[in-house]
């Protein structure tokens, strides 16, 4: 089994990969990192660089995890993509990050971490910035 994680280079982002390193850590599992790009997308700021990647894959060598990284793309539905992911390497627990959204947001543009929580049939960490209000 192991520990994935759904990564953007935000610092929600770093606050669930930090948390998701210490689970694998602890479970003594290795880490799948997910960073999924939307098909199609010209530009997409939640793609992680070259740079975010190796940082996050030196923190987790550091703390003595097997890490993989994982980009695949996806058409419209990342919370879809996220829980297949989690089905088909038979996760033993999923992390995400959240982000505070108004009430309006959250019932225009949907919410990828509430479907994932409510949906996912394992475990789910969900962790957000240390400076972020909920």
């Amino acid at each position: 089994m192991s520990i994935l994680v759904g990564y953007v280079p935000t610092p929600v982002g770093e606050a669930a990969v930090r948390a998701a390193v210490e689970e694998a850590s602890l479970r003594e599992e290795p880490l799948l990192v997910v960073n999924s790009v939307r098909e199609g997308a010209l530009a997409d700021p939640t793609v992680a660089s070259d740079d975010d990647l190796r940082r996050v894959t030196d923190a987790a060598a550091a703390a003595g995890v097997d890490c993989t990284v994982l980009q695949p793309s996806h058409r419209s539905d990342l919370a879809e993509e996220i829980l297949d992911l989690a089905r088909e390497h038979d996760v033993s627990r999923i992390v995400i990050g959240l982000r505070q959204r108004t009430q309006v947001g959250k019932f225009i543009m949907g919410s990828h971490a509430q479907r994932i929580l409510l949906q996912a049939d394992r475990p789910v960490l969900a962790v957000k910035a240390p400076d972020a209000h909920l």
